[in-house]
């Protein structure tokens, strides 16, 4: 199967001081993954808790002790420096803007007044994601089988290991090495894929709350060690980190509202069962497309918990580094938009697709700027409990 990102390179070399690694790159961002994959066991679906504590929120505790280690990630850092010819890691980069410029044209706007290198970074890690998700929802996905998620993380470890693919992976080996970025949420970003290709039902908004960490939650704790928190700012790292963990799980709640009509066409369903049945509601009252009034009081229980977890998430992004948080807040204001939009179409989310218009999106803009200026509060708040 083949990633859906078809741009030219011209041929260069590769040096590391990790492994030897000398290969040359010609015409290869269509990823053609046809290596055997290593034998994995799987389960339907990973462990949901670990003594009373979800396995999500366990592994931001793992990720944020890790990612906070600077003196461990600056000794690392002497012995991997990934070696690439300058205007070989400027086209990789190049290509890494174009895409995050056409494909998130507002986020890719908000990430113009972070510093050069907070700009390339993140556009690498976009485009990580963005071509993880292809293979499982882009045009190639009936392809899809559990080897090409086995060899996508095999190209992973090759990217933390100094041994690119591809020119769009070699941008992100060289963000890991300038950034104490740990592997553990693109690998379960890679898991939450595995997920989509087995499972179409969550029998309860635990099984969803992790399914919504795994391909949305991740992004936010990858990002944290680029925008960088700011000096001022009092509240332990471990907040922060939640807070990004919170926009990633709103942001995936609200594409799931939005999309309930798409993804029945597919036979998925996005929403917990059991919430569903307290409302007397069931798969066929989705499939069916018809607006009730029981659909739209569950759709209103729904909105309510997204905007929950956007109003979690505001803290940690009044404390990110100051010139990184107009694409955060940005995020922020436009997601809980189309929870609005989904408002405005009463309730139908079964046969409409809740959108915000280029101009609302661009008018929005100066909103966000202008709540990245806010100063942090110096008190470190309790921490939100699960809106379950």
């Amino acid at each position: 199967m083949s990633i859906p990102f078809s741009v030219a390179a011209k041929p260069s070399t590769i040096r590391t001081n990790r492994k030897p690694c000398c290969r040359k790159y010609d015409v290869i961002v269509r990823s053609e993954l046809t290596m055997a994959p290593k034998h994995r066991t799987t389960t339907l679906f990973p462990q949901l808790s670990n003594q009373g504590v979800s396995v999500a929120d366990l592994h931001v505790q793992e990720v944020v002790e890790k990612q906070s280690q600077t003196t461990n990630f600056d000794t690392l850092c002497s012995n991997f420096k990934p070696q690439f010819e300058p205007s070989f890691l400027k086209d990789a980069y190049e290509m890494c803007r174009n895409i995050c410029a056409e494909y998130a044209k507002t986020f890719y706007l908000g990430t113009l007044l972070m510093t050069e290198e907070r700009q390339k970074a993140i556009w690498a890690i976009y485009v990580w994601c963005r071509r993880t998700d292809e293979l499982v929802d882009g045009p190639n996905a009936d392809y899809m089988s559990s080897a090409v998620l086995d060899r996508w993380e095999d190209r992973l470890d090759d990217i933390f290991n100094g041994q690119p693919y591809d020119m769009l992976d070699a941008a992100l080996t060289d963000t890991v090495s300038k950034f104490p970025l740990d592997i553990k949420p693109f690998r379960d970003m890679i898991e939450g894929m595995r997920m989509d290709t087995r499972k179409t039902r969550y029998k309860n908004f635990e099984e969803l709350y992790l399914y919504c960490y795994y391909v949305a939650g991740t992004v936010g704790l990858m990002s944290v060690p680029v925008m960088g928190i700011a000096p001022e700012s009092l509240i332990p790292a471990q907040s922060v980190y939640n807070s990004a963990l919170y926009l990633g799980i709103g942001n995936q709640l609200t594409n799931i509202l939005r999309d309930v009509g798409e993804d029945a066409l597919r036979g998925r369903v996005y929403l917990p069962q059991d919430e569903l049945g307290e409302f007397g509601l069931c798969d066929k009252d989705v499939f069916s497309g018809k607006v009730s009034e029981r659909w739209k009081e569950f759709m209103k229980q729904q909105i309510a918990r997204a905007r929950f977890y956007f109003n979690s998430a505001e803290e940690g992004a009044s404390h990110l580094d100051k010139a990184s948080r107009w694409p955060v807040w940005s995020s922020l204001i436009l997601y809980r938009k189309i929870l609005d939009a989904i408002e405005d179409n009463d309730y139908d989310n079964l046969t409409k697709r809740a959108y915000v218009g280029r101009t609302e999106k661009f008018v929005s803009l100066p909103a966000a700027y202008s709540k990245s200026l806010s100063i942090p509060k110096t008190e470190s708040h309790p921490s939100f409990t699960r809106l379950m």
